[in-house]
């Protein structure tokens, strides 16, 4: 059975870049680019109405910025994820960005294969950024570590669930290895993120990382 295309949204206001990126990724088979904004507001709308499963998102974005824009889209459609345009990894604002609930960025000088490939990741759950944002990440998220274990304030379950996250496994996944509903599953990631001060789960799966979670268990893979 062949797999289900990646649904993308483009918001860019740069018509040239936006239509040239979009004229690449409709040629490529496993891509459907289902709509297009030109300013954040858009992409908002867009998203809402679209549900795509990737946003690629340029950070300059008229009338609302992309990492509001960002903001609003993974807190009103939380399985969108969000991939942002920057043209130097050194701008604070990608790691706004991430800190927003952004899955990853991407340099808008890499190329289309570089963007495609990006779009691929995040749309499969993997976070892309580089060493040197994961590291300022940590610095303002903290390790928040604990004599007996990490994460003091989780349940029993919620550590358990949060661990799993960290090893990249899915809600479904999580349910059916821990034996519990899908629905206690999302009970707990809302409540990990609310414990944590996290947007989202590349936030919370940073700082179960740095704390060491995420880890298969001995005699586990």
């Amino acid at each position: 059975m062949t797999a289900p295309s990646v649904r993308v949204l483009l918001a860019d206001d740069h018509p040239v870049y936006r239509l040239g990126l979009r004229a690449f990724l409709d040629s490529v088979e496993g891509i459907e680019v289902v709509g297009e904004a030109a300013t954040g507001a858009e992409a908002v709308s867009a998203a809402e109405v679209l549900r795509p499963a990737v946003v690629v998102m340029d950070l300059q974005m008229p009338d609302l910025n992309g990492i509001e824009a960002t903001r609003m889209i993974v807190k009103a459609v939380p399985d969108v994820a969000v991939l942002v345009l920057t043209y130097s990894d050194e701008d604070h604002s990608v790691l706004d960005a991430m800190l927003a609930g952004a899955r990853g960025y991407v340099l808008k000088e890499a190329g289309t294969e570089v963007i495609l490939r990006a779009i691929h990741d995040v749309a499969q759950g993997e976070m892309i950024f580089g060493a040197s944002i994961a590291e300022r990440m940590r610095s303002l998220l903290g390790a928040r570590r604990s004599p007996s274990r990490p994460f003091p304030e989780l349940t029993a379950r919620e550590y358990e669930v949060l661990d799993l996250m960290a090893q990249g496994s899915s809600n479904t996944e999580i349910a059916l290895r821990l034996g519990i509903g899908d629905k206690r599953v999302r009970n707990c990631v809302t409540e990990i993120y609310a414990k944590l001060g996290v947007p989202g789960r590349p936030q919370a799966i940073v700082l179960a990382r740095e704390a060491g979670l995420g880890r298969p268990a001995q005699g586990e893979g």
